[in-house]
């Protein structure tokens, strides 16, 4: 199965933007459902982003939507999650995940990332 490493967190002010990369290796990436979740402390994991293997068809969490968008590039075996409008309450460490299924739910995805941070100050 693949291997997936997250990259692009950092410190963005309130109002800023962001991109963030997950490169997947070892296995056959266009076979995956991706998604995209994110935790901070104290809370649990959320769905913020999914798409389908070729990208047709696409999801996003409630407290995202119109901020946020995912892509990826089957080509260079990466999927990204463009964050715009960035919120202090944005702030989590963010993960890639790959599940066969095309789903939301976060206990069908498999194989996880370990995460960047993503922190948004005021």
């Amino acid at each position: 199965q693949v291997q997936l490493v997250e990259t692009g967190g950092g410190l963005m002010q309130s109002g800023g933007s962001l991109r963030l990369s997950c490169k997947a290796s070892g296995g056959t990436f266009s076979i995956y459902f991706m998604g995209w979740f994110r935790q901070a402390p104290g809370k649990e994991r959320e769905f913020v982003a999914g798409i389908s293997e070729n990208g047709g068809n696409i999801r996003y969490g409630d407290s995202v939507k119109g901020r946020f968008a995912i892509s990826r590039d089957n080509l260079v075996n990466t999927v990204y999650l463009h964050m715009n409008t960035l919120k202090p309450e944005d702030t989590a460490s963010y993960y890639c995940a790959a599940t066969r299924f095309g789903t939301t739910r976060l206990n069908a995805y498999n194989v996880w990332g370990q995460g960047t941070q993503v922190t948004v100050s005021s």
